[in-house]
């Protein structure tokens, strides 16, 4: 059994079929349905909603991995509960009191995520690392699918592994954008723990095995 996480992210998905490609994923190996919320101002684009959240979650049998990529996030974290997310990540950049908005995202009963742009140091998070349950890093420039993976990444979580284990933390890292079959082992081998897959999983021809060839090569 592998216990490296896969979540398949839903802004590839086909957005005229979303209840067949949410079932998809409830049928495959997948542990997560990964959803991006784009607000046009923190990253140059927008994606989807709190409707289209709530047709995910009513299709969805499991957890909802929330990816807020918005300014000023702290006004919508009981929405989000509300609408069924387990997985609340806020991205470090948007945020002008982390902590507060950690103990937020808990209080209304989901794990706390915090996601960081390609440039962000992860050594940012040395003071709130025990508070997060799970830690993003952009493996892309966030914003829109289908970017070419940034290699600097694989440093960077491992100086995050690091942290986490001389804090005593049980954080996960999630790594999100341009992972593929071809760098999913040596993303595992760096330290991470859930893969995003977006393009590479529902561009190809048969989604449901290339989240078994994930899975199985992420071991």
């Amino acid at each position: 059994m592998s216990k490296t996480k896969i979540a398949p992210s839903l802004l590839a998905a086909d957005f005229g079929n979303l209840q067949r490609d949410v079932e998809l994923v409830n049928n495959s190996a997948a542990d997560w349905h990964h959803i991006d919320v784009m607000d046009g101002v923190f990253v140059p684009n927008i994606s989807y909603g709190m409707p289209v959240v709530k047709a995910i979650a009513k299709h969805a049998t499991k957890p909802l991995d929330v990816h807020l990529m918005i300014v000023d996030p702290d006004r919508y974290i009981q929405t989000f509960a509300d609408l069924g997310a387990q997985i609340l990540s806020v991205h470090y950049e948007a945020c002008t009191h982390l902590h507060r908005s950690l103990q937020a995202i808990k209080s209304a009963g989901m794990k706390a995520g915090v996601a960081l742009n390609p440039h962000t140091n992860v050594q940012l998070l040395e003071d709130t690392i025990q508070d997060i349950d799970v830690v993003c890093l952009m493996s892309v420039n966030p914003g829109f699918g289908g970017q070419s993976f940034i290699e600097n990444t694989y440093t960077k979580v491992k100086s995050l592994k690091e942290m986490i284990i001389r804090k005593g933390a049980k954080t996960l890292i999630e790594i999100d954008g341009g992972v593929t079959s071809k760098n999913a082992k040596a993303l595992v081998d760096s330290g991470a723990d859930v893969l995003v897959a977006g393009s590479f999983v529902f561009k190809s021809k048969h989604p449901v095995d290339t989240i078994k060839e994930l899975k199985e090569l992420a071991g």
